[in-house]
């Protein structure tokens, strides 16, 4: 590290004001500041926290906690091809086949929303914000693997653009861009982001895996999908081949879906270590969890369509709300910041969710509009928490001035 970082000084003159590659400032700044911590504080005095961790290694260990479910998404994107054409393949052959699949996607991601944040950074003769180095790996975990790279780069290039660097950029957006991405593909392109067909991938990718129609009984329908079609009595979910799917293949992630969402597992790996790092809000994870249990029984109670008679556990299992209470509610910019708040706000969104799922026939899902619409609610939370410690504490002070 040593040798890298005398290389990197040695070239830094080239690159600040008045060297030949001035223009690349910032570009020079956001790759040295990703490989070495700054050794520079915004000032000595005042309000600002000063910690050995920055913002960027907060990232780089938010990527890592990534890591378990966008691998075993990866696999599962080989795993259903293969089932879906009746393939044998090896583990390595699997993971491989799905690793091709989606690496298309994550760089489409970055390389749209990373460029416009350089030219931005370079307009403004400021540093490189980080945020994106979480959003750009977020996007394609979120989106079906079969979404077109042109649609991803028109929707990330949206989102970048309106959703977070006209409020300011990194730190003062009010919505989740990985989600803006998602609702802007859902809403204007709604035929590749639902149906049967856009879960797994049947076509062959870099000449691996085979083509060709797939095996009869065959559905790639997710099991949220499922049930929205199905009236009446909630049906059997089946996985891809049409066999009865249990609630352990559920949890280990061996249905179809979006690559991050699939394994609940992987996403309790990445929940450990959100929350043992203190990067992550256990707070807002468990309320989650408790307000999508208390609405589901609310509903098993009434018991009218399919849908109100999921049960809890799947509704934890099925679609993405482990992967967004995890991943998507704690992100610390558009969630509640106050420690009350976080209580509230994961709980309205547990509310929220299977609300959605099952009063909203056009829309299994339900994850998405949840968050994106508690990232609206949550600065009005903080504030009435706020104030509400305000009036106990000034009635207190009242209180002893009269004693």
């Amino acid at each position: 590290m040593n040798a890298l970082r005398k290389q990197i000084d040695k070239i830094k003159p080239a690159f600040t004001k008045g060297g030949r590659f001035s223009a690349l400032e910032s570009v020079f700044d956001g790759f040295e500041t990703f490989l070495f911590v700054p050794n520079t504080a915004a000032k000595r005095r005042g309000t600002h926290v000063h910690d050995a961790i920055d913002s960027k290694r907060t990232m780089s260990v938010v990527i890592f906690a990534l890591l378990p479910a966008l691998l075993f998404g990866m696999y599962n994107v080989g795993l259903q091809h293969n089932t879906a054409l009746g393939i044998e393949g090896s583990f390595w052959s699997t993971f491989f086949y799905g690793f091709l699949s989606v690496l298309p996607q994550i760089v489409v991601s970055y390389a749209v929303g990373l460029g416009i944040e350089f030219i931005i950074a370079q307009i403004k003769h400021e540093e490189i914000q980080e945020g994106f180095l979480v959003t750009g790996i977020l996007i394609p975990m979120i989106i079906p693997v079969e979404t077109p790279l042109w649609m991803m780069a028109i929707a990330t290039a949206f989102a970048v653009i309106f959703a977070k660097e006209v409020f300011g950029g990194t730190g003062y957006n009010v919505f989740n861009v990985a989600l803006v991405t998602r609702a802007f593909l859902f809403f204007s392109y709604p035929a590749a982001m639902s149906g049967d067909s856009v879960w797994v991938r049947l076509g062959s990718t870099f000449g691996l895996g085979g083509e060709g129609a797939a095996v009869d009984g065959f559905s790639g329908a997710t099991p949220l999908g499922q049930i929205a079609a199905a009236k009446g009595m909630l049906p059997d979910v089946h996985n891809t081949l049409g066999q009865p799917l249990t609630d352990l293949d559920a949890f280990f992630g061996f249905l179809p879906g979006s690559v991050g969402e699939v394994s609940t597992l992987a996403i309790l790996i990445g929940a450990f270590i959100l929350i043992f790092t203190g990067i992550g809000s256990y707070k807002i994870m468990v309320s989650g969890v408790v307000g999508a249990i208390v609405m589901a029984l609310g509903f098993n109670a009434i018991g009218a369509t399919a849908a109100m008679q999921i049960t809890p556990l799947q509704h934890l299992l099925y679609g993405g709300f482990a992967f967004g209470i995890v991943f998507m509610a704690t992100d610390p910019v558009t969630a509640a910041r106050t420690e009350t708040g976080k209580w509230i706000y994961g709980f309205l969104i547990g509310i929220m969710v299977v609300f959605i799922r099952v009063l909203n026939a056009g829309y299994a899902e339900g994850m998405m509009l949840a968050i994106l619409l508690l990232n609206t609610f949550a600065p009005l939370i903080d504030y009435i928490v706020v104030e509400r410690n305000t009036q106990k504490r000034l009635a207190r002070l009242a209180s002893k001035a009269k004693n």
